[in-house]
């Protein structure tokens, strides 16, 4: 096989978890771009609709459905639409996630759960309710959207950091469990993107601070086209014998 054919994503089906918007919606469109078609899920289904069609002007189809990744019932109901629809499921992309920006003393045991639910219980719902799926398939691809935080800590954030610390950790562990399904589980971890929830939740701040930029040799954050492409490594046959990776995408904090 040429080497370049080795990514397309051509006749494989994905689904994509809080694909309305930024690097969810990214990341959707990218692989319908790489030929597959796209299953959107998210809260907000005006947003999940409008990247829905984005996905179908690519020339892929697209099934747009709101789902809530803490619940189960709501999250085995969307995974066998999607099945009823494509019929499968080659791709998992764990990408819905949700921060606090409070003190640890600050922190109530209700946004601690919100934010644990939805960044890590809610990553391994999805797993759980799409794992038989490709199973029965004879394999696929699950690829979690992680962070730089789940390997540094940072102060402020210690409910997200636990969650994607956790995440890293469910990768490696699921990824050993499924290889013998030849099921492949990879995570890719951002540093600072630059999206209008970089800072404080959904709240849009225009820039980012200047110490926190001065923590990253390339003095910038990533764009989101800068991210989209390990993951569609992770998604296609180019990273055959890949797994069980956290690879991290942080202009080179981590080498410093």
């Amino acid at each position: 096989m040429p080497v370049m054919d080795r990514f397309t994503l051509r006749s494989r089906v994905a689904l994509v978890t809080g694909a309305g918007r930024n690097l969810g919606r990214e990341i959707a469109l990218a692989l319908a771009e790489a030929g597959a078609d796209v299953a959107l899920t998210g809260r907000s289904l005006s947003e999940l609709e409008k990247a829905a069609q984005e996905v179908r002007d690519r020339g892929r189809k697209a099934l747009a459905l709101t789902m809530d990744v803490t619940d189960y019932v709501q999250v085995e109901a969307a995974v066998r639409k999607i099945v009823a629809e494509f019929g499968r499921i080659d791709i998992l992309v764990n990408n819905a996630a949700t921060r606090s920006h409070k003190p640890v003393l600050d922190l109530s045991p209700e946004e601690w759960r919100t934010v644990v639910d939805t960044n890590l219980t809610g990553a391994f719902l999805c797993c759980k309710a799409v794992g038989p799926v490709m199973i029965r398939q004879g394999g696929g691809r699950v690829i979690n959207i992680s962070s730089r935080a789940g390997s540094r800590g940072r102060a402020g954030v210690s409910a997200y950091c636990a969650s994607k610390g956790g995440l890293d950790q469910l990768t490696l562990a699921l990824a050993v469990e499924w290889a013998p399904h030849n099921i492949l589980v990879n995570a890719v971890a951002p540093g600072i993107i630059n999206t209008d929830r970089s800072y404080a939740g959904a709240t849009a701040i225009p820039t980012i601070p200047k110490e926190r930029l001065a923590e990253i040799p390339l003095q910038r954050p990533a764009e989101l086209a800068e991210v989209v492409p390990l993951v569609l490594y992770f998604a296609s046959e180019a990273s055959s014998y890949t797994t069980g990776q956290v690879v991290l995408i942080d202009g080179g904090c981590t080498a410093k």
